[in-house]
């Protein structure tokens, strides 16, 4: 326990002089291994109110999650050794509904744009549960690196069925959610468990990637070749994806507080595999048989709305919406103006609510 020093001196507290005494010696750290100037700002501050709370909790919050407790283990090593980092969110005043795994997009992790989308999804009633992709975000390994598609996709599904299969939420429906490379992570997860889920939400998937991004044919040739020898070099011409996908300037200039978001040039490997991938999902679209809900910006640069189109209009399931927006950019959760977000928001939980509700048992 930490020490507490609860003497008070008699001398000061009848108010008599005294005789100058030593200095005392410098009290214990109560904190150990925390900055001691963060140590003095949290130990002296007022907390009577709400935001100088929030200052205090803010700036210790590191601290607090890197406390070795178990509710505060957001690492956890996979099956292949590669320490994942994930989040979760839950509603606080509603019976649980249904969960939600959500896939974030390229480069991306579920600590910024992706935490405020889960928490509103959550405040509706829902478990909301993600993930940073190996090398992506807070998880283990080489940044923006992609050897394989199909691994990442095998550690995503893997994560998640740990998550159905706990006993908390193991009679709850659950729905996927891709945003963007996120899509294409959900629908390929949906290929591998055709009936494992009870919907999914695919916000701008990547079912193509769109032509004003991906380079020239004869550029694409060099790139394929030169991933075989050099897969880890950021080679990939591209263009500013911000600039591409939000609309909205002030929040396009906000990304750059996504400290750990990958903004280098594709690694080759990373390109080629998501280069394949699309070309593979586009080839199965009348595959897909849950549920779905497709949410796209007419104006999308980066993804192809085209592609979504067709998905919608192959897909072999009979419940399935697509909604697009007239001029939304590539980020319709995160760089449209705000009542456009908040408009895909609703669109989302008013689907989530109606699907969930199809599949709670009576109790």
């Amino acid at each position: 326990m930490p020490h507490v020093n609860a003497k008070v001196s008699a001398v000061a507290a009848t108010g008599m002089s005294a005789v100058p005494a030593a200095a005392a010696p410098p009290s214990p750290r109560r904190w150990e291994g925390v900055d001691p100037a963060l140590e003095r700002m949290v130990l002296r501050a007022c907390l009577d109110q709400a935001p100088e709370r929030r200052r205090v909790r803010e700036a210790f919050k590191d601290v607090q999650l890197s406390i070795d407790h178990c509710l505060f283990k957001s690492y956890e090593r996979n099956s292949r050794g590669v320490e994942i980092f994930s989040k979760c969110w839950f509603p606080e005043n509603h019976r649980m509904k249904a969960i939600v795994c959500l896939c974030h997009g390229y480069g991306d992790t579920c600590t910024f744009f992706l935490d405020g989308i889960a928490r509103k999804i959550a405040s509706a009633g829902y478990g909301v549960f993600a993930l940073d992709y190996p090398g992506f975000g807070l998880s283990e390994g080489l940044h923006g690196y992609i050897p394989s598609f199909d691994t990442l996709v095998d550690d995503v599904a893997e994560h998640f069925a740990k998550i159905k299969g706990n006993p908390e939420y193991r009679d709850l429906p659950s729905f996927l959610f891709g945003q963007s490379m996120g899509g294409a992570v959900a629908l390929k997860i949906h290929f591998k468990q055709p009936k494992d889920w009870n919907g999914a939400i695919l916000v701008a998937p990547m079912c193509k990637i769109s032509d004003d991004v991906v380079p020239a044919w004869p550029v694409q040739q060099v790139l394929i070749f030169m991933a075989k020898l050099l897969p880890k070099e950021k080679l990939v011409p591209q263009k500013d994806l911000a600039e591409l996908a939000f609309r909205e300037k002030e929040k396009q200039e906000q990304c750059s507080y996504n400290v750990i978001a990958y903004k280098d040039k594709p690694r080759l490997r990373t390109a080629l595999e998501m280069l394949r991938t699309t070309q593979e999902i586009e080839s199965r679209l009348q595959e897909v048989s849950l549920p779905i809900i497709i949410l796209h910006g007419e104006a999308d640069l980066v993804t192809d709305p085209g592609v979504s189109k067709d998905l919608y209009e192959k897909a072999k399931t009979s419940d399935k919406t697509l909604r697009l927006y007239k001029d939304g950019y590539h980020a319709i959760l995160e760089g449209e103006p705000d009542e456009g977000i908040f408009k895909v928001l609703d669109d989302i939980i008013s689907w989530l609510d109606q699907h969930s509700a199809k599949e709670i048992p009576s109790s």
